[in-house]
């Protein structure tokens, strides 16, 4: 198994959902939303991060990623899951990440959703818009996933998906399924949708209405009396509509609107909260297009649909406040992380105040992992030269930058250098900590004065790592990290 697969295969082990892999930095996970540092990992260099990730490119995204310097495509590894992977330039060089699909397609009644009745009474609509919408990692796939299996279990129909790329695999039960894939199966989303009526479905699911042409077709494929499931990146259903509305010319915003009002049948807006015993949660905004609903959008009044959302719950309709706050009863989430997902802060804190929820808004910095306090230098040999160089030397350089100290590492090597360190490797360090506290000019200087002192030591070691140093330096960069 290569390295990254063996990296992928430690991520889902981890149960985490992406894995990053930045040049000059050590692998990252984000697990139950937090992002993890794989600090016993060495770091990539530029070089090394590039070899991986073109190593599974598709001829087509090499192209596209020579062209436009990011790109999308799919990942299978057998044995360990699917991955969605983008891969992109960045500061440093090539940077990739991936995004963990199971294999398995998850049941709806399996993901505990509080709001799984609603999303199951959406799939028995046999016409319509639906639209499962929130900000990146927040479930969406999952969910409409879970939707497109529920249908495949309980009906008998075709379903057609344009997915950029695919991710869940679905196997055909009472449906027949086809899945496409922008660029690899068809040339884009509009094309694909273009083509679609001409393909017999009943179903069909959008990955995304992207832009403008997308989403006209969406609404006129779903006007003919089909179901079509998309997702957006928006926060709320007031801002799904608004997002949708406001694509089009100002003069064609009236029939948009129109037409928007006669084809939605619902919008699930949904976000993840960590669940105070581990894992995610999602909390969601729920609007189904009931007539009141219907009348607003028409007559350009979609400033009404919080309040529409309010008194429809007894058909399924809640607020993102509502559904946060229900979480928090239900001991499921903290109050503080239901507050810091929340869009409307202050309703959800008037109704924490209301139910007597006590919530903690203080900010707390992390602590910096294996730093070097004070109480340990003061029992520390401050005359040992090995000691004061190693400890800058780390506290300049640790891959994890939450556990460095520029200011201490300028301290320290100071101090080694008026006990008479005059060798290659203090000037190396005391460069490192200059351009950690932002001193690059003087970084610079340090810098060729260790260069000059090597080729005297003839310290081939420095000699090969000081020109890199010199680049980061000129550059206004710290150094990006070296292994202990």
């Amino acid at each position: 198994m290569n390295r990254l697969d063996e990296l992928l295969k430690l991520t889902v082990e981890k149960g985490a959902s992406d894995l990053h892999l930045s040049a000059n930095y050590c692998p990252c996970i984000r697990v139950d939303g937090e992002m993890k540092f794989l600090t016993d990992l060495p770091i990539l260099t530029a070089d090394e991060n590039e070899t991986l990730l073109c190593s599974i490119m598709p001829d087509r995204s090499k192209k596209e990623f020579e062209e436009l310097w990011d790109t999308d495509f799919g990942y299978d590894l057998a044995g360990t899951g699917r991955f969605r992977v983008n891969v992109f330039k960045d500061t440093y060089g090539t940077g990739g990440v991936f995004r963990a699909v199971p294999e398995k397609v998850p049941a709806l009644e399996d993901l505990g959703l509080s709001f799984s009745g609603v999303l199951r009474e959406l799939c028995t609509h046999t016409k319509g818009l639906i639209i499962v919408t929130g900000p990146t990692g927040s479930g969406k796939s999952t969910t409409l996933a879970s939707m497109v299996d529920l249908i495949n279990r309980i009906r008998t129909e075709h379903i057609i998906t344009v997915e950029d790329p695919i991710e869940f695999l679905h196997r055909s039960k009472g449906c027949l399924i086809n899945q496409r894939e922008v660029h690899r199966h068809t040339r884009s989303f509009a094309g694909a949708l273009r083509a679609v009526l001409r393909e017999d479905p009943d179903i069909i699911l959008l990955g995304e209405m992207r832009d403008l042409e997308t989403t006209e077709i969406a609404l006129e494929t779903a006007e003919t009396g089909h179901l079509v499931l998309a997702t957006l990146h928006t926060n709320t259903a007031t801002s799904t509509l608004d997002r949708i509305i406001d694509k089009f010319p100002g003069d064609r915003q009236n029939q948009i609107r129109t037409l928007l009002a006669n084809t939605l049948t619902g919008v699930v807006a949904q976000t993840l909260c960590k669940r105070m015993e581990g894992g995610r949660v999602a909390a969601a905004e729920v609007l189904i297009a009931t007539q009141a609903v219907r009348a607003n959008i028409r007559d350009g009044k979609t400033h009404q649909l919080p309040t529409a959302i309010q008194t429809g719950q007894n058909v399924g309709m809640r607020s993102f406040t509502d559904s946060l706050f229900q979480l928090v009863q239900d001991g499921i989430v903290a109050p503080r992380e239901a507050y810091l997902k929340a869009v409307d802060k202050v309703s959800l804190e008037q109704k924490f105040s209301s139910a007597g929820i006590y919530l903690d808004k203080s900010l707390v910095e992390l602590p910096k992992p294996d730093t070097i306090d004070e109480f340990e230098l003061s029992r520390a040999d401050m005359n040992s030269l090995e000691f004061l160089k190693k400890t800058a030397w780390k506290l300049s350089t640790d891959r994890n930058s939450q556990a460095r100290d520029g200011r201490k590492a300028v301290e320290l090597i100071e101090r080694a250098i008026q006990l008479g360190a005059k060798d290659a490797e203090t000037f190396m360090t005391r460069a490192a900590a200059q351009a950690e506290t932002g001193r690059f000019k003087e970084a610079v200087q340090n810098v060729k004065t260790a260069m000059k002192l090597a080729r005297q030591e003839n310290h081939l070691d420095c000699l090969r790592e000081l020109p890199q140093h010199l680049n980061y330096y000129k550059k206004s960069r710290p150094h990006p990290g070296a292994v202990a």
